[in-house]
């Protein structure tokens, strides 16, 4: 009897030992890539209780050439980003290009004319071919807090524990938790209640008039994603790390709420509360204080087109448009989207909190797709500590 051709095995499947070296990973986060269904693992036919792993799904995640006749070991990557202290990450939701935001290729400014947030989920999940909020069913049970932002982050922790199982997920399934979360992290904010839109259930709870309701859906839809930033690296190293996108989508959740971005918000927020109280002297002593925030941004520096779609979406009474001119005059910079949320929340009259619990409804959509792209898509996340504390042993 021939012995039977391996060179096929040989070439396609490798042991545990290679797939660590060619990952740069552990062994928990290999087991979590074949968990999640993004390497193809066998029993080895020489001792069945040891695996093999898929060259062609390593050298995918890796990143690195894969040649199928040599099966060469490709050569290790120098990891320059991560040599400067910094992580490089590869995403397909989002991109700024030409002074606009783009959501999988179309314009975030010309989606929010139209689109719910829904439909922006949706595309950010690469979900077009099928709907995953359809078979989405309100829950019964209330989740705990005082404030919409508590509940949010309680509905969302829920999710993440029950998530938790790492076992095996299709795409489709994932993207089902997903919808699962962001519908039960709305119905947690805004309440029980017919099976809306997502903005109109929130316009619902804040008695926003129908004719107005517009403007919620547009900010969510805005807020959705942005450039790269601590709260997408903070759910795609969790996600990365085996966590399920509620988990993941936690992780970015937390940072965001404690962020730069949120501060400024709130800083935002106050700059309009005081030019609504006393115009004529806001300006001059915000600015002098180095406190007035809301204008100019680094990513958009001729001016943020989210700012401006949601502000042109609707007529300004005097002192909120006050807020955005006399600003823009003490700082000689436009208006982005931490003032435009704001405007917006003082134009609706809604809670004081509630541009930031915008923020954070409308990003957890974004989040959501991140710990999803990078479940199913993503290259490991190469980062390097460099220690800097005493010598061992030091006292």
């Amino acid at each position: 009897m021939e012995p039977a051709d391996t060179t096929m095995d040989a070439v396609r499947w490798i042991g545990r030992g290679e797939a660590l070296a060619r990952l740069g990973v552990k062994t928990q986060t290999l087991y979590a890539y074949v968990s999640r269904g993004r390497i193809a693992a066998r029993p080895d036919p020489s001792d069945p209780r040891r695996s093999l792993y898929a060259v062609q799904d390593i050298a995918r995640l890796s990143g690195q050439p894969f040649d199928e006749t040599l099966n060469a070991a490709p050569q290790a990557r120098t990891p320059r980003a991560a040599s400067r202290g910094e992580a490089e990450v590869c995403s397909s939701l989002t991109v700024i290009a030409d002074g606009r935001l783009f959501y999988r290729g179309l314009d975030a400014a010309q989606l929010a004319e139209t689109a719910t947030l829904e439909d922006v989920a949706r595309r950010l999940w690469d979900a077009r071919a099928a709907n995953p909020f359809a078979a989405v069913r309100p829950r019964v049970g209330a989740v705990p807090g005082g404030s919409i932002r508590a509940r949010l982050f309680a509905a969302v922790a829920r999710r993440a524990e029950e998530d938790a199982d790492p076992k095996p997920r299709t795409v489709e399934t994932l993207r089902l938790e997903c919808a699962r979360v962001l519908d039960e992290a709305v119905d947690a904010a805004a309440g029980s209640g017919p099976r809306l839109f997502l903005h109109q259930r929130l316009a619902r709870s804040w008695k926003t008039p129908e004719r107005d309701a517009h403007l919620i859906r547009r900010a969510l839809v805005l807020a959705a994603d942005n450039a790269m930033n601590a709260a997408v690296l903070a759910t795609r190293a969790a996600a990365d790390g085996g966590a399920a996108p509620a988990g993941a989508a936690f992780a970015g959740l937390m940072t965001l709420a404690g962020s730069e971005m949120m501060a400024e918000l709130n800083r935002a927020s106050d700059w309009v509360v005081a030019v609504r109280r006393q115009a004529t002297d806001a300006a001059r002593r915000a600015h002098a204080a180095g406190g007035l925030a809301g204008f100019g941004s680094v990513n958009f520096p001729a001016g943020d087109p989210r700012a401006s779609a949601l502000l042109g979406a609707t007529d300004l009474p005097a002192d909120l448009a006050r807020a955005v001119q006399e600003g823009e005059a003490a700082t000689g910079r436009p208006a982005n989207f931490s003032l435009a949320l704001a405007v917006i929340a003082r134009r609706l009259e809604l809670p004081r909190d509630a541009a930031g619990d915008l923020l954070l409804l409308g990003r957890l959509a974004g989040l959501l797709g991140h710990a999803l792209d990078q479940t199913t898509n993503g290259s490991p996340i190469r980062a390097r500590l460099r220690y800097v504390g005493p010598e061992p042993g030091a006292h």
